[in-house]
């Protein structure tokens, strides 16, 4: 009988075999194949067109027996008075999903979509000043084509 040691050491394939190869392309065995993560299924940025408050929030999960992962999302609607109201619509769809969220602070966000260009400033009273460099860092990455992101830390 072959004890279960043995079969936890011993490979279940072999890296170099042709499927294998076939399978990863032209990744390594090292960077492998991304596993799926619940947040995954939450978009980085979510933005009006307009003038409105934004707010960046901080999503994470501590999967059962691992370590906790996260990432930073941008949200920002014009129907929003206050960005508590921004939090207050879009916490309930991550918590929904099994994640905890948590609001990092604001501003507001001028969103011109046929110059293609976003501008990111100012504050929230309530949350403070979220850090624009990086919701306009998440901004480029949804929005690579846009001629101009760029944030000031003046005006409210």
């Amino acid at each position: 009988m072959i004890s279960c040691r043995f079969l936890l050491q011993r490979p279940l394939f072999f890296v170099n075999s042709p499927p294998v190869k076939a399978a990863l392309g032209n990744r390594s065995f090292a960077q492998g194949v991304k596993m799926a993560s619940p947040l995954d299924k939450v978009e980085d940025a979510d933005i009006d067109v307009g003038r409105f408050k934004y707010i960046l929030i901080n999503v994470h999960h501590s999967p059962e027996g691992g370590p906790e992962v996260s990432k930073h999302i941008v949200r920002g609607y014009s129907s929003a008075g206050f960005h508590a109201d921004v939090y207050d619509k879009v916490a309930p769809a991550i918590e929904k999903l099994g994640l905890d969220c948590e609001c990092l602070g604001g501003g507001r966000i001028l969103h011109d979509a046929e110059k293609k260009t976003i501008e990111v400033f100012g504050y929230s009273q309530g949350y403070g000043r979220a850090d624009h460099s990086l919701s306009v860092e998440i901004l480029k990455k949804k929005y690579p084509d846009y001629e101009k992101i760029t944030f000031s830390n003046e005006g409210y």
